[in-house]
């Protein structure tokens, strides 16, 4: 589907329902560590008309594999989205059918999609993303590294416990989309068994990205493999969670485990 990446080109708005939009870009990263999870969409600006030509409004989650073949690219479901909203629909029903058929073939695989109604919005949340897990953003480090640097992730040998258990979380990640330069910024999560890691080192290696150019999807993969290869855990699992663009917001999650008990909760963090 769609031909020219729409990303960083002018491109106009269409009145009507048109799927060729939607832009799929290949997954750049290519491992052999065990790597598992989804990439979670929440849509806060979904609308179309009904058989009456009344405009009805939703919410939309998306789940998508981490191992498909595509990601989609952000500037292109906006418009896709966007198509939709003079498009009449009998139900929300069709509405769902028709985002899966379109987002799944321009994705070669098959996704999961939710869509909330206004008299559920009061069930969504802000989370906590703090609670039940150690905020590393307080501790003083000198910083002078900023593009993904793996070496600085170190082992903490100033420990009596050979094996830890732990979460830590950072608001400090800043990266960049890699047509346009403009920032993206998220919430990272990271759980893992291991040996101890250096917390400092962990903040080191997150700001490091604060140059980098990349989709949120890649710097999560890459924060995961970089982590896995050089910290060697047990478990791990990845959570980032990114700042809305256009009424999307797009979060990560990477695991170790092949079926996690439960995937990320369908909540906001606080910037989201």
């Amino acid at each position: 589907m769609g031909n020219v990446n729409p990303l960083g080109n002018n491109v106009k708005y269409s009145f009507k329902y048109d799927p060729n939009y939607l832009y799929a870009i290949p997954r750049q990263i290519v491992t052999r560590i065990p790597m598992y999870g989804l990439d979670i969409w929440n849509i806060y600006e979904l609308s179309w008309l009904n058989n009456k030509g009344k405009p009805k409004i939703a919410i939309a989650r998306i789940e998508i594999p981490a191992d498909s073949i595509n990601i989609i690219e952000s500037k292109s479901i906006k418009l896709y989205l966007n198509s939709l909203n003079n498009s009449r629909f009998e139900s929300v029903a069709e509405v769902k059918s028709i985002l899966n058929k379109d987002i799944s073939n321009a994705l070669q695989c098959p996704i999961f999609i939710k869509i909330i109604t206004p008299k559920n919005f009061h069930r969504l949340y802000i989370e906590n993303i703090s609670k039940d897990a150690i905020c590393i953003d307080d501790i003083d480090v000198k910083i002078d590294t900023y593009e993904p640097s793996p070496e600085l992730l170190k082992l903490s040998y100033n420990t009596e416990e050979k094996i830890v258990s732990e979460t830590i979380i950072s608001r400090m990640f800043r990266s960049r989309c890699p047509v346009t330069g403009q920032p993206d910024w998220a919430n990272i999560k990271i759980k893992y068994t291991g040996m101890k890691i250096s917390h400092s080192s962990i903040l080191k290696y997150i700001i490091s990205y604060r140059n980098h150019l990349g989709f949120h999807e890649h710097c999560i993969d890459k924060i995961f493999i970089d982590i896995s290869k050089s910290c060697k855990p047990n478990y791990l699992s990845i959570y980032g969670n990114f700042t809305r663009r256009g009424g999307i917001d797009i979060n990560p999650w990477r695991t170790s485990i092949i079926k996690e008990a439960l995937p990320p909760g369908n909540c906001r963090a606080e910037r989201q």
